[in-house]
């Protein structure tokens, strides 16, 4: 079931987002040679209690941190560790998600340790901006697959691939509600975008092929071909007047 949400829900949720936001932001700065993925994890979690909300992801169906911290070839769920330390030249996707006043914020971004490679980064900005290409699709009245037709025709056309095991997703007083939101799909197909709809668009995006392996920790996720993947998220609102990103800082 979709839950549209009130005009003073929408307040509650910009503020779960806004601290979601703004721990994603603190542990994007501490990406670097030398660091720790572990430390990183510490950075996020701090910030989200400091300011008064609860850790999302930390024991969310069994996982062990406040982030996901994924580095190169890891696509999504790559768990902290004081020995996972980061080398110059990889890329860092970190997800983390707070929950504040019951509502929860959801968003993540893909760093640069230091120089990275010029694929690497044409595969970061690629989709990043495959990200906003698809919150622009987000209009009330269209469907839901114009967001993933958006994202998939611009990552393809640039010679990149689409993951399809994972999705974003509806998201507000719970982190995963209805609907599941791909990074694909057919252009007026899916179901109808509602004023009030809060969603987590999240790319994940190959270099190389689509396909995915899961490690035996049961969480990390990697390209089955050893290619580099990145990651961008926002949580978004539909409204009236355009879609609103509600993880924006």
């Amino acid at each position: 079931m979709i839950v549209l949400k009130t005009t003073r829900e929408l307040g509650l949720m910009k503020e779960a987002c806004v601290i979601a936001a703004g721990a994603l932001k603190a542990a994007g700065e501490a990406v670097e040679p030398g660091v720790s993925t572990e430390e990183i994890n510490r950075i996020a979690q701090n910030f989200i209690i400091k300011n008064g909300a609860i850790p999302t992801f930390k024991g969310y169906q069994g996982y062990p941190a406040a982030a996901c911290i994924s580095i190169n070839d890891e696509v999504i769920h790559g768990i902290p560790s004081k020995k996972r330390i980061i080398k110059a030249g990889d890329i860092v996707s970190i997800d983390v998600g707070a929950t504040f006043n019951g509502y929860v914020g959801d968003n993540a971004a893909t760093f640069a340790a230091g120089d990275i490679s010029p694929e690497a980064q044409r595969l970061c900005d690629t989709t990043r901006e495959s990200l906003y290409e698809g919150i622009k699709a987000a209009v009330a009245g269209g469907r839901l697959g114009d967001i993933g037709s958006t994202i998939q025709r611009y990552c393809e056309e640039r010679g990149f691939s689409v993951v399809r095991e994972f999705t974003g997703h509806g998201v507000g007083k719970q982190m995963h509600e209805d609907p599941s939101v791909p990074n694909f799909g057919t252009p007026g197909r899916g179901v109808r975008l509602l004023p009030g709809m809060t969603i987590a668009i999240e790319p994940m995006i190959n270099m190389g092929g689509a396909g995915i392996r899961q490690l035996p920790d049961g969480w990390t996720i990697k390209t089955r071909d050893g290619s580099l993947s990145a990651h961008f998220e926002h949580t978004i609102a539909i409204t009236s007047n355009g879609p609103v990103i509600l993880t924006k800082i």
